[in-house]
Order: structure tokens, then C-alpha cells, then sequence
């Protein structure tokens, strides 16, 4: 490739992490100490930069040098949590919720080619995937492989690991411009996904089955309704597995066909998935009726409500937890041996241990950054 077109490319890379920013020409350019003419220049791609310039952009705009100097992987599922219709922002929020997935990403091979983590195969779907009925057979698919049968399925960190599916879970956004809930990349035979740690717990869950479902369907999503359906008909089908995997039908269906509202309480808090998504199972399986269903979903259980079935209020998931175990142990791994440093541990955890709670090593000086 012409050194021109590389250096085109880079520009091109600086301005759409500048326009994700928020940040004018000029703006940019008094936070890297570059004249505004210089970053003009730099984004069409008629002036090259050194690594310290390009070091100050990154750092400005709060994104890795490497997402500047090449394109990322192409990113499987990005689920939008947006309020907003307008197009610029919805991009930008776009583009810095892939900046956090790729840095993710970024993270898990540096543990990977340190040989301190080894990822699991993706457990894909075999079968075809054609329509929402197709994408509950799946959901059940995996499930009976994670040996889950149709009770509820715990820590969908643990199980994403299981899966193949490495989830991290941090901020994605800027609250102002709304949030993507997350997004998932699969490279190779790395399987990463980000979950938006804003997101109320059973949002939070939904939208790691949402994630999980694009990454085990796969190529056979893509290849038999990816073509032709359109974009909310592709939703659909994931949103069908997802409600299927969190809250299988068979758990909700009853002998004799009357279920009782305390008992889908009971079911919701169990299975830690939101009211309107039990109510929706309910109605599938034929124990509700639409009537029954539109009314049902319009009484929302209380706190008190969940106590009185339960004796307690579910537990959050995906929350204090950040990254998987696996991916835990590698990281305490690689500081104990001075592969990293503690700030880089720390910033590998995603907020889930401070510095001060890292013990020190003697070879702490010799440890090497990525």
C-alpha cells in the first residue's frame, strides 16, 4: 500500500474519532498543541505525524493509538439504548462504544499472546436459523450444552465464558447522549462482547443474551435471514433467543394451564429477567392469553411484591463483577510475573480492584506496558 493512502486512512481515523468526540478542528488542536491548519492537514492526509503527535491525539480523544493506525474487526451485534433520533449523535455514541469493545478486545489478546489466558471455542449453532421459532430451538440448543436444562442460568458472565463469549462490563457512553446497551465482536477465535454497567441489572442481562445469541447463531444468522429480512425482522430473531435462553417456555408452562401472577413473580425474580419479558414468555407458551397479556404487563411487581413470593429481591448480575474469572486470574497472573504494571492491571479490571489493593512485587520496575 502507498505510504500516501496509509497516512489518508490515518486521517480519516482522526476524524471520525474527533467528530465521536465532539471535538471541533480548532479544539483539537489546542489539546494537542497543534495549530488548527496542522489538523486540517493531518485528517486529509497531506501531513504525516510523529509518534508523539499521535500519541497527544489519542490521548485527547480518549482512544487507543492502535484504533487510529487500523480498522478494527468488523463488529458482529451493536445493541442501541438510544433515546435520541439524531443521526450525528447516535454515531458518535456508536463509534465510542466500539472504541470500548475494541479496547476489551485489545485487552483479551494481550493475555493471550502473553500465554496467560486460553479462550474457549464459540459454541456455534449448527442448525438453520430462519425465523424467532428457529432462534428458541437454538436458545435450547446451548442450553442443554451448558448443561442448564431449563432452570435458571446464574451469572451470565460465567456462562458467556462457557460459551466462548468474554464479557466486559463498564460505561459505554456519555449519559447526555444517551448509551448503546452493548456490543460484540468476534475475531478470529476471539469472542468479546461489552455490557453498558449504566443499564439496570435485568437490561443488563437481556442485552448479554442479545450479545450471546449473535455470537452463537453466527454464520448461519447471517447467511439465512441476514440478506433479506430487515434490520427490526434480524432483531426479532436474536430477541427470540434471548428471551428464550434467559426464561425457557417450558419453565413457565403449568399442568394445569392457570398461572398464577405470584408464581411468574416468583419465575421473574428466579430467573432475574425483567417482568414484560416473563409476561412474554407466559403469553408464548399459551398459559396467557393477549388480553392477559397486555394487561399483566401493565401491573409491575413491586419490591414488596417479589418479598411476598419470594422472601427477597433479585440480585444484580453483571455488575460488581467486570470481566470473566478466566480473564481475572490471567491478569493478576501477568502483573505477579511483571508482565504489566499495577496501573495496567487495574485498568485491565475495568474498575473491579483499585491500586492499592494490588500487592507490590520487587520486579515491579521491569514490568513492560503493552
Amino acid at each position: 500500500m502507498a505510504v500516501e493512502s496509509v497516512w489518508s486512512e490515518i486521517g480519516n481515523r482522526v476524524k471520525q474519532a474527533r467528530l465521536a468526540a465532539g471535538f471541533s478542528q480548532e479544539e483539537l488542536g489546542a489539546k494537542t498543541r497543534l495549530d488548527r491548519t496542522m489538523i486540517v492537514k493531518i485528517e486529509a492526509g497531506t501531513r504525516r505525524m510523529d509518534a508523539m503527535e499521535l500519541a497527544r491525539i489519542g490521548a485527547s480523544l480518549q482512544v487507543p493509538i492502535d484504533r487510529l493506525l487500523q480498522d478494527p474487526p468488523l463488529v458482529v451485534s451493536r445493541r442501541n439504548g438510544l433515546e435520541t433520533e439524531e443521526v450525528g449523535v447516535a454515531e458518535s455514541a456508536g463509534y465510542r462504544a466500539d472504541t470500548v469493545l475494541f479496547s476489551w478486545l485489545r485487552d483479551v489478546r494481550q493475555l493471550i499472546d502473553i500465554r496467560q489466558l486460553c479462550v474457549r471455542t464459540v459454541l456455534q449453532y449448527p442448525g438453520a436459523v430462519k425465523q424467532s421459532s428457529d432462534a428458541r430451538i437454538a436458545a435450547q440448543w446451548l442450553r442443554d450444552r451448558l448443561d442448564l436444562g431449563i432452570g435458571p442460568t446464574g451469572s451470565l458472565m460465567t456462562v458467556g465464558e462457557s460459551a466462548g463469549l468474554l464479557f466486559a462490563v463498564e460505561p459505554l457512553n456519555d449519559p447526555k447522549d444517551g448509551f448503546h446497551d452493548g456490543a460484540a465482536v468476534h475475531d478470529g477465535e476471539v469472542a468479546v462482547s461489552v455490557v453498558d454497567v449504566r443499564s439496570d441489572f435485568n437490561r443488563r442481562r437481556t442485552t448479554a443474551a442479545h450479545e450471546l445469541g449473535h455470537i452463537v447463531l453466527g454464520d448461519e444468522y447471517a447467511s439465512d435471514i441476514g440478506v433479506h429480512a430487515s434490520k427490526n425482522e434480524r432483531e426479532a430473531v436474536i430477541e427470540a433467543f434471548a428471551s428464550e435462553f434467559l426464561l425457557p417456555g417450558a419453565a413457565v408452562a403449568v399442568p394445569d394451564g392457570i398461572l398464577r401472577r405470584s408464581a411468574l413473580v416468583k419465575l421473574a425474580a428466579e430467573y432475574k429477567v425483567s417482568w414484560s419479558l416473563a409476561v412474554l414468555q407466559a403469553g408464548l407458551t399459551g398459559v396467557l392469553d393477549e388480553r392477559e397479556v397486555r394487561r399483566w404487563r401493565r401491573e409491575t411487581p413491586t419490591r414488596a411484591d417479589f418479598m411476598d413470593a419470594l422472601g427477597w429481591s433479585p440480585q444484580p448480575d453483571l455488575e460488581k463483577v467486570r470481566v470473566p474469572p478466566s480473564v481475572a486470574k490471567g491478569i493478576m497472573g501477568s502483573y505477579r510475573e511483571g508482565l504489566i504494571t499495577k496501573a495496567r492491571a487495574v485498568e485491565m479490571m475495568r474498575g473491579h480492584i483499585k491500586e492499592h489493593e494490588l500487592p507490590d512485587f520487587d520486579h515491579e520496575e521491569d514490568d513492560v506496558e503493552p
